[in-house]
């Protein structure tokens, strides 16, 4: 899989942005586990990843709930054994 961010929220910790192979849109957060740093994707619609650039603030509480572990079922790549807890 082929992530790239196009818009990177440094103040608000995410990113959004389209998974090459499959065209799907994501945002991302920062993560962290025993034994490494990653980010994990949540796909959203096309539709959300524009909403979420527009208004930021929209973007944030998305990711507030990713971050909460709410959304859960939208992660792309599903965690293994040690799931990261958000930075």
């Amino acid at each position: 899989m082929k992530f790239e961010a196009t818009f990177v929220s440094r103040e608000h910790w995410f990113s959004i942005g389209k998974e090459i192979d499959s065209g799907k849109y994501f945002l991302s957060i920062p993560v962290s586990n025993r034994r490494v740093d990653y980010e994990e994707y949540y796909e959203i619609s096309e539709q959300d990843a524009k909403r979420f650039v527009d208004d930021v603030k929209l973007g944030d509480e998305f990711a507030a709930k990713c971050r909460k572990r709410m959304t859960d079922d939208l992660l792309i790549v599903k965690p293994g054994s040690d799931p990261g807890s958000a930075i």
